[in-house]
């Protein structure tokens, strides 16, 4: 496993950026929570989310939790690297499944670590269900 991504399983307090129950970003919050994180979720409108207090944007949290997972669309994660950066984040992994590519290497010039095209769900412990049948694939074709 890559640096970055163990930088991710061994930090246990991260911020999930874009939660909510009707998109995946919901499902990272709610699985990691269950798995011992200790998280802080992220939306522009929610005052709380499974039962957490839910900040509008990373610019708001006032914990020391410099590392973030990136659950929204290409378009607003442009918005979401220019928080990170402002806030000082060092760690960003924008989830698999979409094109990112833009926000990656505005963040990569700014020094940020990134983690992308993977999901989070096949390698925090205990990886179960497809996530697991995910992740013998990708370390059956070398791409875990």
């Amino acid at each position: 496993m890559n640096e970055v991504i163990q930088h991710f399983i061994d930090t246990k307090s991260i911020v999930v950026v874009g939660v909510s129950d009707k998109k995946f970003g919901g499902v990272i919050y709610k699985t990691l929570k269950k798995r011992g994180y200790d998280l802080s979720p992220v939306h522009p409108t929610k005052e709380n989310f499974d039962g957490d207090k839910c900040f509008t944007k990373l610019t708001e949290l006032s914990s020391n939790v410099r590392t973030a997972i990136v659950a929204v669309s290409p378009e607003v994660a442009k918005t979401v690297v220019n928080d990170a950066i402002e806030a000082g984040f060092s760690h960003l992994w924008f989830q698999q499944g979409k094109d990112f590519s833009e926000s990656i290497k505005m963040a990569e010039k700014n020094g940020i670590k990134i983690v992308s095209n993977k999901c989070i769900l096949m390698y925090a412990e205990p990886v179960t269900g497809i996530h697991a049948f995910h992740r013998f694939l990708a370390r059956l074709f070398k791409m875990a």
